[in-house]
């Protein structure tokens, strides 16, 4: 199993929109083959940060899902209320 740790850097004043299409964004990452469980978080100090932490039954499940045409295209939907690309972080147990 495997951790994907994302961080994203949202527009000013674009929270509730925002909101909105990432529901579609996990909704379908819940469909996906391979993905376990997840969690999106806000930054107390900064309401503009946001992390989504998810689970994935292997890193190729991930992969799948990262590279997939239903990412590419429910990403778009969150693209322009983002300050700057999204970090991804792959973490495995130790």
């Amino acid at each position: 199993m495997i951790k994907v740790l994302i961080e994203r850097h949202l527009l000013e004043g674009l929270e509730a929109e925002y909101q909105a299409a990432s529901k579609s964004l996990l909704q379908g990452c819940m469909a996906f083959p391979g993905y376990i469980s997840g969690e999106s978080l806000r930054d107390i100090e900064r309401p503009n940060h946001r992390v989504i932490i998810t689970l994935w039954s292997s890193l190729s499940a991930w992969q799948q899902w990262e590279k997939s045409d239903q990412r590419a295209q429910l990403l778009a939907g969150i693209a322009g209320l983002l300050a700057a690309d999204e970090k991804v972080l792959l973490l495995t147990p130790v």
